[in-house]
């Protein structure tokens, strides 16, 4: 019997199959998955911002991109995975409220996900599938057994990849 395994916002967890993980509400926040294929195992990051250094109160470490994905990468190899196995799928990253001007601190969206590519790119993991920006939220699962990430979002069709 599977379980699902639920992420909150600013966290994140590991599973192995037959178990299924996932994360709500991801708007301009990134849901990084982790998986190595051989094991089944797969962690998921729900991300809230791009980078650590840049916030004064940053002792919550799964949310940012640039510190989250680190441990997420420990507490796989704690049940299991292979480091030199992981691959990555990616979602979010909504540009959710259209501001008049794009000032930098606006693209957050955008941002987080040019910093999870940056991150995922240094640790030589390579990203196998992304669903990122437009303008709407996105609900995320992801099935370690065949590996596949389902994408619902309201009003849209299933998504997976």
């Amino acid at each position: 019997m599977s379980k699902i395994i639920k992420v909150g916002m600013a966290d994140a967890n590991v599973c192995a199959a037959p178990d299924v993980i996932t994360t709500l509400g991801l708007g301009s926040c990134v849901g990084i998955v982790l998986y190595d294929p051989v094991s089944k195992i797969a962690g998921l990051a729900h991300i809230m911002l791009p980078d650590s250094t840049k916030i004064l109160n940053n002792s919550n470490k799964y949310k940012f991109a640039d510190t989250a994905i680190d441990i997420l990468i420990k507490d796989m190899m704690r049940i299991g995975a292979n480091r030199n196995n992981l691959v990555a799928k990616i979602a979010g990253g909504a540009q959710m409220f259209n501001f008049g001007n794009s000032s930098e601190m606006m693209r957050i969206g955008d941002r987080n996900v040019e910093a999870t590519k940056e991150k995922l790119a240094q640790l030589g993991i390579r990203i196998l599938a992304e669903d990122t920006g437009a303008n709407y939220g996105r609900t995320i699962e992801f099935y370690p057994e065949t590996g596949l990430l389902h994408i619902k979002a309201v009003g849209r069709e299933l998504k997976i990849i």
